[in-house]
Formats: structure tokens, sequence, C-alpha cells
């Protein structure tokens, strides 16, 4: 949830440190804070931190006219523990003021620690559970920076990506992961370390993603990595596929809007390499599934969050339809507490668009100490579902920075269809119907974009919507998920009030809510649920309801509809979700919603 940046090398540290906590603002925005070897002798050398409650522009306009270095560690952060104020924010530091640790996560026994730290003396300048690190760290007897640290995880329970500084140990910062990402930019006579690669690619694309249960030691010119317990572990560098540019507005006024318009080559990019003509089916090397271990597959159990569990629900009718497997999503955070049955003939899929969210790891750990088979459906390579599982797809989204996901939800979709795709044709499907979802899938790219040609007349409408309190979002079967994610964009970036039902329920219930102040987004595929649809859109008309619709035709008991280009039945959810995302970002524009920062959101969700 929050972002962790620290270098150390030759350059003036307080820019390079501002510079990365700028790109990893969308991790956490409410506090910031920089702690930092200061250069000089005497009074003007040692520890010296700054923070901030605010955006990382807050802490920058905070920063004192002498606060120079060479080395040091930074935080934006997201509140778990204790409001956002200057006092909670990160670096937090020890009672002598010789330690400073930035954490992402969350210490569970943190109440404990504090408890037996406060009866031994020690007075907390925080409500955070970050704080309690730094004293077990500062009270520890050992006499390297690296066992003063390794001793005090030894009381931790919880979940920790964590970069320390020692005033006594100048030449090195030392970083933990357990549960929360940690990597390593390997640079020319610099180190730098981040929870997220975007603060690096400026500066380097050689990295090394720490393993939980691994710590490093980085100096200027070496690094080294090791266990909690302190064996050695080899790291090999990996570069990063993106450059620095990736991560940039490139014209846009906001990520949201960028990431949105690149959502036809970004499905070109998922499509790239992938198709198989002479078989009508697809190439999925990184799935590890053969032909034969695909066959005994008897159900597919999908666990996400958020959108990504709309994707899954999307990707459970795909594999329905085409595979012919009985598939089903479902909310990872809810799945590893209900203590599930683990078939063995079940195959998992785990979707996270960072590949880090906390709720679906823990998800995947559970099902793997079970014995289970589990597949990854993530964006970022190399990330720790990526790892954790047995095999998977990378969506190939490329780097989304806007809290709200857009562009990498689509490519989850269109990656389902290529495992429903690629599961349908090793059992049942035919040739011809694996022909016409491919021939489909090839027309995506150019379909979004005639679908973005039209964000001019979107904006119209939702000039005309962003007054309502609240929206209802109807869909059926395949719309159903649609209407679901819609409706959670509209919340997420707008602020509106929005509830997303299948359009059959209304009559059970929902109806009640409906005024000629509630207005309805309907979602009308052309499909054998077209009259069904039509139906419940006379039920509105006939209590005043006022309906926007998502169609491939004009709808006569619309008083508004967005015409969508028409695709195979399977694949029409994933376009008919696109001007939606317009609809919910030029809504939240008219409202002067802050649109890539959503007010009590953070991207990777990396806490529980």
């Amino acid at each position: 949830m929050c972002g962790i940046v620290g270098y150390i090398g030759k350059r003036d540290v307080a820019p390079l440190l501002l510079e990365g906590l700028a790109r990893l603002e969308y991790r956490g925005y409410d506090s910031a804070g920089i702690a930092l070897h200061a250069s000089g002798t005497g009074k003007s050398a040692g520890l010296k931190t700054a923070k901030a409650k605010g955006r990382v522009r807050e802490l920058e306009a905070r920063l004192p006219k002498r606060f120079a270095g060479t080395t040091g560690i930074a935080h934006t952060r997201w509140a778990t523990h204790g409001a956002p104020t200057d006092d909670n924010a990160h670096p937090h530091l020890d009672a002598e003021g010789k330690i400073a640790v930035v954490h992402n996560g969350i210490i569970d026994n943190a109440a404990e620690l504090r408890a037996r730290l406060t009866a031994d003396g020690v007075v907390f300048a925080s409500e955070t559970d970050t704080e309690v690190l730094a004293h077990l760290i500062g009270r520890s007897p050992a006499e390297t920076l690296e066992e003063k640290v390794r001793e005090a995880l030894r009381h931790i329970e919880g979940t920790y990506g964590i970069a320390v500084l020692h005033s006594d140990f100048t030449d090195r910062i030392v970083v933990a992961r357990n549960g929360s990402p940690v990597v390593l930019g390997i640079g020319e006579h610099e180190m730098f370390v981040s929870s997220d690669v975007a603060a690096l690619v400026s500066h380097t694309r050689q990295v090394v993603t720490l393993d939980d249960g691994e710590m490093a030691t980085l100096k200027a010119d070496d690094y080294r990595t090791y266990t909690t317990e302190g064996s050695r572990t080899t790291a090999t560098p990996e570069t990063v596929e993106y450059a620095a540019e990736s991560y940039d507005l490139g014209g846009h006024d906001t990520y949201m809007h960028k990431e949105i318009s690149e959502q036809a080559d970004a499905v070109d990019r998922a499509l790239r390499g992938r198709i198989d003509d002479r078989f009508s089916t697809v190439h999925l090397g990184g799935l590890n599934l053969d032909a034969r271990e695909a066959r005994t597959i008897r159900r597919v159990k999908i666990l996400g969050c958020g959108t990504s569990y709309h994707a899954g629900q999307i990707g459970a009718q795909m594999i329905e339809e085409l595979a012919r497997i009985p598939s089903d999503a479902e909310p990872a955070s809810e799945f590893r507490y209900r203590d599930p049955v683990v078939d063995p003939d079940t195959l998992y899929v785990a979707v996270s668009q960072s590949g880090e969210t906390y709720d679906v790891l823990a998800a995947v750990q559970e099902l793997k100490r079970k014995g289970a088979r589990v597949l990854g459906l993530v964006n970022v390579v190399g990330s720790a579902i990526a790892r954790e599982t047995d095999g998977g797809i990378y969506v190939h989204a490329g780097p989304e920075v806007c809290v709200v996901s857009t562009k990498c939800f689509t490519n989850m979709v269109v990656s389902f269809a290529l495992l429903a795709l690629h599961l349908g044709r090793i059992r049942d499907l035919s040739v011809a119907d694996g022909k016409r979802i491919i021939e489909g899938l090839r027309k995506l790219p150019g379909q979004i974009d005639e679908i973005l040609k039209g964000e001019e007349e979107i904006k119209k409408l939702s000039a005309a919507y962003a007054d309502a309190k609240s929206m209802m979002f109807i869909g059926r079967v395949r719309g159903y998920p649609v209407a679901r994610e819609a409706s959670l964009k509209l919340k997420e970036v707008s602020y509106i009030h929005a509830e997303a039902y299948p359009a059959s329920e209304l009559k059970h219930g929902p109806l009640a809510l409906i005024e000629p102040a509630m207005p309805t987004v309907a979602i009308v595929p052309d499909d054998d649920l077209l009259e069904k649809n039509r139906a419940a859109l006379e039920e509105i008309k006939a209590r005043s309801g006022r309906i926007l619709a998502v169609a491939h035709q004009d709808q006569e008991k619309a008083d508004d509809t967005i015409i969508v280009p028409k695709n195979e039945p399977e694949l029409d959810p994933i376009l008919m979700g696109i001007p939606l995302q317009l609809l919910a970002y030029h809504t939240a524009l008219a409202l002067g919603r802050d649109i890539d920062k959503p007010r009590n959101l953070a991207k990777s969700v990396t806490v529980e």
C-alpha cells in the first residue's frame, strides 16, 4: 500500500528520494517523509529527518535548506495504524534517534510489543505499528546492523517490507521482506531500493526482487542478499521490461486518461505471439500445464479482489462457455477465511494487477500448502504471485499508475479469453469456434479505438449525469460483471454512490429505489437475452427512471444510448466496459475529483 524508496551512492540524495516518492505516490499519499545521513562533521552530521502530512509536495516544501547527504530512505504512506499526521508519517526513529525505519505492511502483534516496550520505559512518539520495530532494532545488543535487524524481526508477526538506516553504520542500508515487495536497483557505484520498479527505472533497469524471508545489505559499490536466519542467497539481476517513459503522463492530463487511451495497444500486446492459426488455438507456454493435465480439470476457481475479482467473474463465464468446465470466481479475501474444501481436480487461478495483493497472495500460499494447482494471472513480471504459483499468464498491460484500474482490467479479461480458448480447444471446442474466437480477438484493438473516438459524446453524457447522488448498474449473465466493474469505477473515482445488480433481480427488491433522481446504467448486448434486458428497461421506465444504455443498437426505452461495436458474444463484455470507464472518468472530472489519487484508496493493496 505504501511506497518505499532508498539510495546509497555519491549523488545528493534528497532530490532522488523526492523524485522516487512522486513516482510511488499512487501507492499511498496521506503523508510522506525522508531520513538521511547528513553530510558534514560534528553537530551537522548524523541522522536527519523531515516528515509532513499530505502529499509529497508538502514534504518537499518543508525540507530544511541544509538537508544534504548521499544515503537516505523515504516513504509515502497509506494509513493503517494511526491517522495521517506528521508524527505518524514514516520514517520512524528509536529512542536515541540513531535508527530510522520505513515500513510497508502490518505488524500483527504490534499492540503486544508496544505494551511490553512501554512497560520497559519506552515512550512512543506515534500511533504506528512501525515505531515498534524501530525501538526493537535500537534496543538490540547485536554488534552489526544486519544482526540488529535480524534479531528484531524474530519478534515480529505479520507482513513487512522495510529499509533501515543507523547513524553508526553510515555505509549501508539494510532491507528485508516478508509479504510486502522490496526491489533492489543495481547502478554504477550506487544502489537503490524501492517497493516498486516505478521509482527505479529512470536510474537503472537492472533489479533484484527479494523473496519473502530474505534480507539485503546495500553499499554504494555492492550488495549482498541473505535469509533472515543469516544464510547467503544468490540474487541474479533482471532487466525491467519497461523504460522510464512508460511511467510518464505522455501528454495526458491524468494517468487514468492515458491508460484508458492505451487499451488498444495493450490488448494487441496481450495477443502478440500467442495466437496459433494452424490449430485455431493459442500458445500459453507459461501455464506449465500439458494437454493431459488440462483434461483432468473438473472445476476452475478464480480468486481476486476488486477489479481483479470482476475480471475473474467474466473469465469464469468464458471458461464455462468455451471449455465447458464448471467455473466460478470468489473474492480472495473471503476464500482464505472460510476453510474451503481444496479439490485436487480443481484448477485455481489467482488474479492481481500488481502480483502482490496480500489477500490473493495469502490465498495462493494456503492453496499451495494444501497441494492445489494454482495459476497466476498478473501484470507485473517477477511479482510474488508470479513466483509462488505453478505457472500462469502475464497480461502485458504495461505500467498502470492510476489507482483505479482500466487497461489492466481489459487485459485481464482478454487473458481469460485466451485461457478459455486454450482449455476449450484441448477439450471439445470445435475448430470453427476456435477460429471464430480468434477472429474476434483480432478485432478488439480496432474496435477499442472506435469506442475511444466517441469520447466527446460520452463526456457530454457524463456532465448530464454528474449531478446524480446515486446510480444503479444492471446487466444479465455476461453483462452483470461488466455492471459491477462499472459501478466500482464510478464509486472509486467520482465518489458517487452506485450499486450493481443482475437485471433479473430488479423486481426482487432494488426496484424500490427507482425514481427520476436515480439513473440506471443498463448493459444491453445483442445476444439471446436482448428481449429480457429490454423488459427490464420497461420496468424502470414505468417507474419514471432515467436510463443510460450501453448497447449494440439504439434502445428505444433508454434516455441515452452509447453504441458499442459488436464482437463475438463471449468477447462483448471486453468492449462494453470501456465506455463506462470513460463515463466514470468524465463524471469525476466534472466534479473536480483527484482522479489519479482517489481519497482513502491506494494502488497495490499489500496489507490485509
